[in-house]
């Protein structure tokens, strides 16, 4: 990818680009050219589409700004679903979400990523989520009907933790081991849920320019939780001249994908 151009641009208007991006909903599309991350091989967005295809009622769980939603349906607008829901818990990504999917008869609620889901017993026969900060396995077994599939990409551990590390240093085990799909395994079947396949993969991520860090950390914040420019800004300035000096920072994201069933027993 051709990073021309970062290289004849300050340190302070690189930084002050990555500042002035917005960051809400999960439109990725501004790392273009700034960044890039390899793509899981299965195809979640597509294969939700699929899905969606065959369900009668479906929900989203922590859609973001319903991005990946909207796509899935997309696939699935010759056979939708009858009732279709998403639930997000950050406030301008729910507005966002309502207005990107309420064309396609979605209803966006307002709901915590901590909290219950908003939803009677048994509502749902398709749960989808892509990257939730949680699984909330006994939630997600209870709006499922019995016969229903959980279908989720999830984030794994240590994931971009190449990059994490050099702003917070190293992490104990209790974080970095965080998100481990054995581990979310086992508490999905402690809901009394069947794992039917459960896959990992270890992702590239390259950053170009300092801009494009600055942005990442800013909209996934679970990364670096206290960030800001000014608290960073002796890291933020070294990796900048690393990135003038070596080229692109490598790191690495983990990504897993659940498909599970509710028995129906």
């Amino acid at each position: 990818m051709d990073n021309s151009g970062s290289s004849t641009r300050s340190f302070e208007d690189l930084v002050a680009e990555g500042l002035a991006v917005p960051t809400e909903g999960w439109d990725f599309s501004w790392f273009e050219g700034r960044a890039t991350e390899a793509r899981p091989s299965w195809g979640y967005a597509r294969s939700a589409g699929d899905r969606l295809s065959r369900a009668t009622t479906a929900l989203d769980v922590q859609t973001g700004g319903g991005e990946v939603f909207d796509f899935a349906l997309s696939r699935a607008a010759a056979q939708p679903p009858m009732l279709v829901a998403a639930t997000e818990g950050w406030p301008p990504n729910v507005a966002k979400a309502t207005e990107l999917l309420r064309s396609r008869g979605v209803v966006v609620v307002a709901a915590p990523e901590d909290a219950p889901l908003p939803f009677a017993d048994a509502a749902f026969d398709l749960v989808l989520s892509r990257h939730p900060v949680r699984a909330h396995w006994p939630e997600i077994a209870r709006v499922l009907r019995p016969g229903g599939t959980y279908f989720a990409q999830h984030v794994g551990p240590r994931s971009a933790f190449e990059l994490v590390e050099l702003f917070v240093g190293p992490q104990p085990e209790a974080v970095s081991g965080a998100r481990d799909p054995e581990r979310e395994r086992a508490g999905a079947e402690a809901a009394g849920l069947e794992i039917v396949e459960l896959r990992a993969e270890r992702l590239r991520m390259e950053f170009y320019d300092i801009a494009a860090v600055v942005h990442f950390l800013r909209k996934v914040i679970w990364m670096v939780p206290d960030f800001t420019v000014e608290a960073y800004e002796p890291q933020l300035r070294a990796l900048h001249e690393r990135i003038e000096a070596e080229g692109p920072f490598v790191a690495h994201s983990t990504r897993h994908l659940f498909d599970v069933r509710k028995p129906h027993a």
